[in-house]
């Protein structure tokens, strides 16, 4: 029996690894995002800072190691088997489901997750214990530490609140007094700013920090606390003066200062929460293992021991850290979490990841509302003077690598949610880094104004997606524990091996994954730095945009001929696969339309009427879209309801409707591709073949069903796929026409 439980620890501490680089890839943007979203220095200082700041903090987590051994259940109502089984469903579930949002790039709750994870683990033995032994005079209750389990998840949802108010509240100041124009009043207010900062930092994650910390002497704590207000006094006096010479003497941007020492601040501070989340379920196993081992090795001996107060050695946390600094500088998809909150909060305008959603009309349909309801109660100076200390300023130059946002606000993010984090930690509470993180950034972006009437709809949208992911995280932790932990009681050995392999074949499936769309959006921002780098024209654009929509015609010709066979034989998995291959077509011609507005103002054409053949062109493309669309999702919403496929005459009649399409297609393909229109009158015959017998089909389909030949919802999908054949006919043959306009035009 010693050997499985050296082999279950031996798993664990493995687990503790991978969930360390897992968990650092997806928090790290906890602490890097500010610095990253407001480049206040290269990407290499910026990890450095973070990486000293990871290592300090990892000194710092002793205290909180307590909540994985008794935080949230009652170790002494297991047995020492239960308990390891009960660790390994919990690491087992956190390394699938980190790694899983960390491939779609969604920030979550490595808080959340562990808290709901040791929830789930331990109601599923419970219950397993319940069951099992029924004249019991116990009940579920007694297995959970409810009262500190329901302190941990209110602590986590009242610091969304929290931080979001105190984020938006503390960026009016901030932009009261400095502006978008912060240069100006630097000299007056960036010392003090400055002092502000860094006795707040220093208060926060020096003293109150220093509770948990291995190294610190229990009378070193006793003067700190003792003497908060002067050291507090001290450090505010000290670093006003020392930060007001280096501005008076040397010109240092203060605010780079703040942001870096801030950004090493929050990597500490996410070191000392969040450690646990990774390592304190491995160390409570090892714990664990001590007692039993010291017991005579009895397996069914009740755990009661696991509930007392517990020093983790210095070095556990250090090697930890290590491994936490590695991952910072080699992780991919910590730079894919990254890019999803700093594209939420950036000031400009640009592609919107997220798409609008009902509640986030009306959400930003009633603020505008009340905004102009507000501004008619105000007296017009005073509007004048609040409209101009947030007017941003625009940069003429539009420089290519330009942050997206400013050091005044990345300031306010790091101070707020340091001080924030550190006051959790020094409660011993495990506030989630990235809850307090996010809501403070998007807090101080509404106050910014980043969320204009361009771009509010899409960024509202993005909170609730990446809220409801964190929603989602808790119901998925709590669910995936509850089954493994009962997987491995029943299944023993076998199970442990299945589960371990089934987490493998995940992470390595999702590594590929993230690969993949990682080079898709390399080649995306490397079409844009090209397009960056040279002056474009409507010559180029067109030659351009020419191969791309030959490229779409040559899959919309594959997919509509999958997509009437999927209808026919009803092959549902067959319409999912030309519903998801039509996503990628639509997102792709909807990138171009995004992309136009910059390419006409970087166009070097400065006849206009060049440029309006290429708008048009993008216009049409974008219909031959919408009209491949709405054959495909209906075809596929049709057999995904379980309505009835297509008749075998409708099938036919689709076939050879669609060898028509096909041809005139290859021939409007081959056009582009060659630049050539001579056979302009060739391609225009076959548009007129292919609206005859569109025409012809929608009578005969008629005719079936006056005849009552064909079910109703199989004729109305018919009669809807021949109107939008008929639009695409219709559409191509303007684009190609446009073209042949074009380059007559040109030759002139």
């Amino acid at each position: 029996m010693d050997i499985l439980f050296v082999v279950i620890l031996g798993i664990l501490f493995l687990l503790a690894i991978s969930d360390l680089i897992v968990g650092v890839s997806n928090d790290a943007v906890n602490f890097l995002v500010s610095a990253v979203g407001s480049k206040v220095a290269t990407w290499g200082v910026i990890i450095l800072v973070a990486s000293l700041g990871v290592l300090f903090g990892a000194t710092f987590s002793n205290g909180m190691m307590e909540v994985a051994r008794k935080g949230i259940f009652h170790p002494q109502m297991f047995t020492f088997t239960e308990i390891m089984y009960l660790f390994l469903a919990v690491m087992f579930t956190d390394i699938i489901l980190l790694d899983t949002f960390n491939t779609i790039g969604m920030p979550t709750s490595t808080t959340v997750s562990i808290v709901f994870e040791l929830l789930g683990a331990a109601v599923g033995l419970a219950v397993i214990k319940l069951s099992r032994d029924a004249g019991a005079d116990y009940t579920l209750g007694d297995f959970i530490n409810s009262a500190k389990a329901l302190a941990i998840i209110s602590g986590i949802l009242v610091s969304v609140i929290i931080a979001f108010t105190v984020g938006l509240i503390i960026q009016v100041f901030a932009r009261m007094i400095f502006t978008f124009r912060y240069e100006k009043v630097m000299k007056y207010f960036g010392a003090i700013w400055g002092g502000i900062s860094f006795a707040a930092i220093t208060y926060f994650m020096i003293i109150k920090g220093a509770k948990g910390a291995s190294f610190i002497e229990p009378d070193t704590l006793a003067w700190l606390k003792t003497h908060t207000a002067l050291i507090l006094g001290a450090s505010f006096v000290f670093w006003t003066i020392v930060l007001q010479l280096l501005y008076g003497l040397f010109r240092i941007n203060i605010l780079k200062i703040i942001v870096l020492l801030g950004t090493f601040a929050l990597a500490m501070a996410f070191a000392g929460n969040d450690l646990v989340n990774f390592i304190g379920v491995p160390l409570a196993g090892l714990e664990s293992f001590k007692i039993y081992h010291a017991a005579g090795g009895d397996a069914n001996m009740m755990m009661e021991a696991l509930g007392g107060k517990v020093q983790t050695p210095t070095l556990y946390l250090l090697i930890a850290g290590l491994i936490m600094v590695l991952t910072l500088w080699l992780s991919r998809k910590a730079k894919s979490v990254i890019k999803t909150s700093v594209n939420l909060s950036r000031q400009d305008k640009g592609y919107e990841r997220f798409g609008s959603t009902l509640l986030s009309r009306t959400i930003v349909r009633f603020n505008v509302n009340l905004a102009n309801a507000v501004k008619k109660f105000l007296p017009e100076p005073a509007l004048n003077w609040f409209e101009n200390r947030f007017r941003v300023i625009e940069d003429e130059n539009d420089q290519k690598d330009k942050p997206a946002f400013d050091l005044v606000r990345a300031s306010t993010n790091l101070v707020v949610s340091a001080i924030l984090i550190a006051i959790g930690t020094s409660f011993k509470l495990p506030l989630s880094t990235t809850y307090v993180t996010f809501m403070v950034a998007m807090g101080t972006s509404l106050a910014d104004g980043a969320w204009g009437r361009e771009s509010a709809v899409y960024r509202v949208s993005g909170v609730f997606s990446v809220i409801g992911g964190w929603f989602l995280t808790a119901m998925i932790a709590f669910s995936i524990a509850f089954i493994f932990a009962n997987i491995i009681y029943w299944g023993g050995v076998v199970s442990i091996a299945l589960i371990a392999a089934l987490a493998i074949a995940l992470v390595i499936r999702t590594q590929f994954i993230h690969r993949k769309r990682e080079e898709q959006e390399k080649a995306i921002e490397a079409e844009y730095e090209a397009q960056a780098e040279q002056k474009v024209t409507s010559v180029s654009l067109i030659s351009e945009y020419n191969h791309k929509t030959a490229i779409i015609l040559d899959k919309a010709i594959n997919l509509l001929n999958d997509t009437a066979l999927g209808i026919s034989k009803e092959d549902r998995r067959l319409l999912a696969k030309q519903y998801k291959i039509m996503q990628e077509i639509d997102a792709e011609t909807k990138s171009y339309k995004l992309k136009m507005h910059e390419l006409i103002k970087t166009s070097a054409d400065t006849d206009l009427e060049y440029v309006h053949y290429f708008v048009q062109i993008i216009d049409y493309l974008r219909e031959i879209t919408h009209a491949l669309n709405f054959i495909v999702e209906p075809a596929f919403q049709h057999i995904d309801n379980n309505h009835q496929g297509m008749s075998k005459k409708q099938y036919n009649e689709l076939r050879n409707l669609l060898t028509k399409v096909n041809e005139y297609l290859v021939m409007i393909k081959m056009a582009l591709d060659t630049v050539n229109f001579d056979n302009f009158a060739k391609i225009k015959e076959m548009q007129e073949k292919v609206l005859e017998n569109i025409a012809a089909s929608r009578k005969a389909q008629l005719k079936r069903i006056k005849g009552k030949e064909d079910k109703v919802k199989s004729s109305l999908l018919f009669i809807d796929i021949l109107a939008e054949l008929k639009n695409l006919a219709l559409f191509t043959m303007s684009l190609i026409k446009t073209e042949a306009e074009y380059l007559s035009k040109l030759k002139k």
